[in-house]
């Protein structure tokens, strides 16, 4: 990283109910970007997980957590992804966070609000939280992944220059 800061850890559940030829998660595992673990009993205890059904948005408050435990993404169906997060934030005791209004840019959901890859929603939440150029790193994997920063230019900075959670799903109102 060319800010000087050290990264913040990725880690990944990972359900395999996806192609692993689409499957953004495989990809960061490869290139050693991300620790995924297959198993619940393995996970890392206390980080922040992403989870569109938590009742709080991430944002830079939560970056003290992030920096000592990581940042957590489920790989998982929609179907069950509800009650797996459940499960996830119980028994790891996690902080769960949503990420804000973000479309994706992944060739699978383009366009789509809300339905980011794995990839898209760890770069999300490391822009949110000041890691910019480790975001960066990330979505330069695939062809597509850089556009994810452009198509989303203004909602990320808004939500990156906001001061806690309330300020962030103001701030979303904007991009709605």
């Amino acid at each position: 990283m060319s800010s000087g800061k050290q990264d913040i850890k990725l880690h990944i559940y990972h359900l395999s109910q996806d192609d692993p030829k689409k499957c953004t998660a495989v990809k960061l595992k490869k290139f050693q970007l991300a620790n995924v673990f297959y198993k619940m009993n393995m996970l890392p205890y206390g980080c922040i997980v992403l989870n569109p059904y938590a009742e709080k948005a991430l944002s830079i408050e939560d970056v003290v957590v992030a920096k000592k435990h990581g940042v957590l993404a489920v790989d998982c169906s929609w179907e069950r992804a509800e009650e797996i997060l459940h499960m996830v934030e119980v028994r790891k005791k996690m902080q769960s966070r949503a990420l804000p209004f973000l479309i994706a840019s992944n060739p699978t959901n383009y366009g789509k609000p809300f339905r980011l890859s794995t990839l898209e929603a760890l770069a999300s939440a490391l822009a949110i939280l000041g890691w910019e150029s480790q975001a960066e790193e990330l979505l330069k994997l695939y062809k597509w992944g850089p556009h994810f920063l452009k198509l989303n230019e203004q909602p990320l900075e808004a939500y990156a220059n906001s001061k806690n959670s309330a300020e962030v799903v103001e701030a979303q109102k904007l991009f709605i």
